[in-house]
């Protein structure tokens, strides 16, 4: 993956000294933003000012929130449950009532949900705090901001050849892709040359050892497959049957020799120039070969994929997605890399993946060279935001102690 491609709230909340609309009424908040892990949230409907308390479209900040919501018309009410680690959380409301269940008991709000301008609006620092968010409020800006409460997905890092450094780091992950493997000028899988290559043994840290500690300590090993197609080694793949059936065969080898629990395709570059339909329609079939005979074999199938919105287009979302376990959404390297990936384009990335699969087939890829300790869980955010199944994590070696901590403050990471 080198650096994955070229391409490139305690009670109601009270707004301060915002104007209070009269009472029973409300009106419109004037301006009043609504940011979600650092991230703004679009609202169907602008949030409204009830005596002094922010309402919001209770579905809309639910499903922000990953809250399942039901609606019983009859009775006008709105039960809200999440599941975490330490339990089901489960809110009652009720239109016009300012006594809400909380898992059965009672609890005081300060302004009854509504129904305002035919959407029902419900207090937004209440909800938010019953369910573990923390909330702020702005006056300069006038913002709401929201950091979503703790949340337990998936989790897939990388690990290079300049990983060690965070080598303890390993068993928090569900499943780490081992990038000792790519493909050569030829087309050909190898283990030797510059960038992915086995690794020598540190000691008694062998490769062997750290695949088979992985899979027993229950993060799942990956052996990666990385290619860029600068020297047309993926195309070559591609048009080539016979080369290309060598280089499964070596691969599935590989995987099965070393104990590998899946495999992770990352082969980059396709769709810049050329007949792009050709190259994912050709690549599909790559995938579909390879998937087969993986399958076989009992190993999992991920596929790392340029984003939707990059220079690369020759990947077939729909198709790719059909064959494997999961897509790596690789949303990062739009610039220069020195700085955060700008978040609308994740965002962009994100919602134009949905178009093509569901949101339990993708997982978005967090560059921690260019992310650090203050945007690293925007971007998880978005994934959280979303539904999606995780994060995969470039790489370890690149986390380090500051950004690591705040990771742990967004999302559970295996014990």
């Amino acid at each position: 993956m080198k650096h994955w491609g070229k391409i490139l709230l305690c009670g109601a909340l009270l707004l301060g000294s915002a104007p209070a609309a009269a009472p029973g009424t409300a009106s419109a908040a004037g301006g009043v933003g609504i940011i979600l892990d650092g991230y703004p949230l679009p609202f169907p409907v602008e949030p409204s000012v009830m005596n002094g308390t922010t309402m919001v479209p209770f579905r809309a900040i639910s499903e922000a929130l990953g809250i399942t919501v039901l609606w019983n018309q009859s009775a006008k009410q709105i039960t809200a449950s999440r599941l975490d680690k330490a339990g089901v959380k489960k809110v009652v409301l009720t239109l016009g009532s300012k006594t809400a269940l909380v898992n059965g008991g009672s609890a005081k709000l300060a302004v009854a949900p509504q129904t305002i301008r035919g959407t029902t609006m419900i207090p937004l620092s209440f909800f938010s705090q019953q369910f573990g968010a923390k909330v702020s409020w702005n006056q300069l800006t006038k913002t709401v901001s929201i950091t979503s409460p703790k949340t337990e997905m998936y989790t897939l890092g990388f690990y290079a050849i300049s990983s060690y450094s965070e080598y303890a780091l390993l068993p928090d992950f569900d499943a780490m892709a081992f990038g000792w493997s790519r493909l050569d000028k030829n087309g050909e899988l190898t283990t030797t040359g510059a960038d992915h290559y086995w690794p020598q043994a540190d000691g008694d840290i062998t490769p062997e050892y750290m695949v088979q500690n992985a899979d027993t300590g229950g993060t799942t090993p990956y052996l990666m497959v990385y290619s860029g197609d600068d020297g047309l080694e993926v195309t070559k793949n591609l048009e080539d049957k016979a080369l290309q059936e060598r280089t499964i065969a070596n691969i599935m080898e590989l995987a099965v020799q070393k104990g590998f629990k899946g495999i992770m395709l990352d082969l980059e570059g396709l769709g810049m120039t050329g007949d792009k339909a050709k190259a994912a329609a050709e690549y599909n079939a790559f995938v579909k070969n390879l998937s087969g005979k993986a399958r076989a074999q009992g190993l999992k199938l991920s596929i790392a994929v340029h984003p939707i919105n990059s220079s690369y287009t020759g990947y077939d979302y729909k198709t790719l997605a059909s064959l494997a376990d999961d897509l790596i959404v690789m949303a990062y390297a739009y610039e220069d890399e020195k700085r955060p990936e700008p978040t609308a384009k994740v965002d962009e990335a994100i919602r134009l993946a949905l178009k093509q699969t569901t949101k339990d087939k993708l997982v978005l890829g967090v560059s921690l060279y260019s992310e650090n300790e203050s945007s690293v869980n925007t971007k998880i955010g978005l994934a959280k935001r979303y539904g999606l199944k995780g994060i995969a994590v470039w790489r370890l070696g690149l986390i380090g102690q500051k950004a690591w901590n705040e990771m742990n403050k967004s999302v559970e990471l295996s014990e």
